[in-house]
Order: C-alpha cells, then sequence, then structure tokens
C-alpha cells in the first residue's frame, strides 16, 4: 500500500525532534504487518531505528510491554530511546542487519542455534507471562480455520465436504489438546530465522515479538527448530529438542520424558505449520505481500513428515495431499 504523504512527514518530524534536522532516513525494512522500519543515520552515538506502526492498523504499546519483559529477562530486545505512542512512532535501537537465516550455514548454525536456544531459555525461565493473552483453545483453533479458508479454498480451489470439515475438526482439537497439556510459559510467537539477529553484544537481538502469549512451552523451540524458511537434517533437529528438553527438565520446567515431549514438538509444529500455510496464502491474496508463496513447499514437507509419524492425523493428510494433488504449490492461483 503506497505511503501517504502525510504519513511521511510526520515520520520525518518526529525523527527531526529527537535526532536533529541533519539525520538521514533510508528504509530499514518492513515485516508481514502495516509496521515498516527506518534507518536513521548521523545520529550521535550511531544510528537508531524508527518503527512506524500507522494507527489503526497497529498499535505500538503491546510492543513496549512485551520490550520491557524481554529485556527483563536477560533477552536483547531493541532499547527504546523515544515514542510517540499516539501516532505510532519508536526511536529504537539499531540491532543491525545481520539476520540469522542469511548467516546460518552448516559451519555457523551449532553456534547462532546455541545462542538463540540460551535466548529462549531466558524467555521461558524469566519471561513474565502476567497480563499476556493465553493460548487458548478458541485462539490455536481459529488459527488453524485459516488453513482451509486460505490454503485449501482460496489457493487451492477446494471446499471440503462434510466429512472433510469433520476430519478437520477432529484434527484441530487434537492439536489444541496436545498444546494445552504442556507446561505454558512465556511464547514469542514467532521466534525464527528472520526474527533473529547476530549482533555485537549479547546475541541474538530478538525482534517482532508484540504477540506475544502465554502458551506451550514447545511452540517457539519449534518455530526455531522447524524454520519455515530454512530446514535442518533430522538427526540434527533430533539431538536440539533432546537437549533443550534435558535442560528444562534440570531447571523444573516440565518433567516429561523424551517420547512425550517429542509428541509435545512434532504436533506444535503440525499446529504451527497448519496455520502458516494459511497466512502465507493470506499474506499474498489479501495484502499482496509477495514471496510467502515459495515457502509453502517446506512448510507443506514438516507437515507430512509429522502426520507420516502419527497415524491419527492420516485423514488429515490425505484431505490436504487430495486438494493438493500434483499442483505447484508456489504458483499463485487465478484471480476469482
Amino acid at each position: 500500500m503506497p505511503e501517504s504523504s502525510d504519513r511521511a512527514a510526520a515520520r520525518r518530524r518526529f525523527v527531526s525532534l529527537h535526532c536533529g534536522e541533519s539525520a538521514r532516513v533510508e528504509p530499514a525494512s518492513s515485516d508481514a504487518s502495516f509496521r515498516s522500519y527506518w534507518r536513521v543515520l548521523a545520529v550521535a552515538g550511531g544510528s537508531r531505528i524508527v518503527m512506524d506502526a500507522p494507527p489503526p492498523h497497529e498499535d505500538v504499546r503491546p510492543w513496549l510491554d512485551v520490550a520491557r519483559r524481554l529485556r527483563a529477562a536477560g533477552v536483547h530486545a531493541p532499547a527504546v530511546h523515544a515514542q510517540d505512542v499516539e501516532q505510532g512512532f519508536l526511536l529504537l535501537e539499531d540491532l543491525g542487519e545481520r539476520l540469522y537465516l542469511p548467516a546460518l550455514t552448516d559451519a555457523t548454525v551449532g553456534r547462532l542455534y546455541g545462542d538463540a536456544l540460551e535466548a529462549l531459555w531466558r524467555m521461558q525461565r524469566g519471561g513474565a507471562t502476567h497480563g499476556l493473552p493465553d493460548y487458548d483453545e478458541p485462539r490455536l483453533i481459529a488459527e488453524m480455520a485459516l488453513m482451509p479458508e486460505w490454503f485449501l479454498h482460496r489457493h487451492l480451489g477446494i471446499e471440503p465436504d462434510a466429512d472433510g470439515r469433520r476430519t478437520l475438526e477432529a484434527a484441530f482439537q487434537r492439536l489444541a489438546g496436545n498444546a494445552l497439556e504442556q507446561p505454558q510459559v512465556f511464547v514469542h510467537r514467532d521466534f525464527h530465522s528472520r526474527n533473529l539477529l547476530v549482533t555485537g553484544q549479547d546475541s541474538p537481538g530478538v525482534i517482532d515479538f508484540q504477540d506475544a502469549v502465554r502458551g506451550p512451552i514447545t511452540y517457539d523451540l519449534v518455530s526455531l527448530l522447524r524454520d519455515c524458511y530454512v530446514a535442518w537434517p533430522a538427526q540434527r533437529v533430533d539431538a536440539w529438542v533432546e537437549q533443550y528438553r534435558q535442560r528444562l527438565v534440570e531447571g523444573g520446567a516440565t518433567d516429561a520424558d523424551p517420547r512425550r515431549f517429542r509428541r509435545w514438538f512434532d504436533l506444535m509444529g503440525l499446529q504451527r505449520h497448519l496455520k502458516v500455510l494459511g497466512i502465507f496464502c493470506r499474506l499474498w491474496y489479501r495484502d499482496g505481500k509477495a514471496g510467502y508463496l515459495a515457502d509453502l513447499p517446506l512448510v507443506w514437507r514438516y507437515c507430512t513428515e509429522v502426520m507420516d509419524q502419527y497415524p491419527e492425523f492420516a485423514e488429515l493428510r490425505e484431505l490436504i495431499a487430495g486438494a493438493i494433488g500434483r499442483r505447484d504449490l508456489g504458483r499463485a492461483a487465478p484471480a476469482p
């Protein structure tokens, strides 16, 4: 959506007020919402980032609240240098441009994921959850319902019949139950390689956390280890999962044995990836955000790998696979 001249002028006034008239501003990034980010240069003490979250589409107060919780837990969320809550502007610490995703290689992943798992441990051990929304059954099921609406119907042109709807409902209930039986902790909800940055100190820097909730202990773990944008060999993922489980047990966060914890992890991943199939399609068909369809094959692969291991999801797999057929998931459907 093109930016209005009024919005650009308001952002310029905010930058001038807090950084001086001579400060230069250039685009830094955008995300899957209405927010955009702008790098401010020629600032005493280094560069800054302006978050532009235009009301009424966005509200910076949840971001500020969660940022305080993360920093209190020892996680490197951006420091806030200035704010205008009513206009939706924040002046933030610049965490740099070194996203995890392009930095991940076979040689670096052990160190980078080690840092990320340490940050996750700090979030789960010290992240305050009072006042956060609960990741409850209605929220979990509503998220999964995006898959039949946007992936099956809009992307693939399939409307499930009565039996198909019953299959979906039973699977969604089972996956929600799996999430709710787990210990409930601070959940970032998008803890993956595009929201983690390699920083000079206290790496990783953590961003895009404003939708945090109180929810299942494996949610962020599966977001990281079964990332929708990069995949790792199964044996490596297995080792990371078990090492983290042992740390949780030693820290008193859970007493789950390896089999139970792995089921939590696998089914949590299936819940998340079913949701993402819908979200990625909605980002294209509703919001016009290009690129996300190209990630659908990996997300679907994750889904099939889990459903193949758990016979109770055989009917769900058959339903979705039948809808896909020989379709190229990365190719957009024609306009209705």
